[in-house]
């Protein structure tokens, strides 16, 4: 049986295209690796729910044993987990990211 912090996780990632759980808020992130995921998705123009897991420790936990992925920023499109700042960085770089968005439907400037 889910748990009310993965249904949480579950409705977040199914109600937005996408999330973005980071430490801080796009305007401040409180990490750098959460500001460079930001900072990509702005330059590519990608409308995003950012969810700050400092705020929400369950979140913050949750997050991790949800993707199996042990560090923070994540970030999801579509419901699927793409990775962290280091995959993310690398999938902006090689025009992966852009490709993934378009696959998924994902344009600039859409909500």
């Amino acid at each position: 049986m889910a748990s009310p912090t993965t249904d949480r996780i579950n409705a977040l990632i199914s109600t937005h295209d996408v999330v973005l759980f980071m430490k801080g808020q796009p305007a401040a992130p409180q990490c750098g690796f959460s500001g460079a995921v930001v900072q990509i998705l702005s330059r590519l123009e990608i409308p995003f729910h950012s969810v700050d897991v400092l705020a929400d420790p369950q979140i913050r936990e949750g997050i991790k044993s949800f993707s199996n992925w042990p560090t923070i920023p994540q970030l999801f499109l579509k419901g699927e987990f793409v990775g962290g700042c280091d995959i993310v960085r690398e999938m902006a770089a090689s025009g992966e990211l852009t490709a993934m968005l378009a696959d998924k439907g994902i344009t600039a400037g859409a909500l």
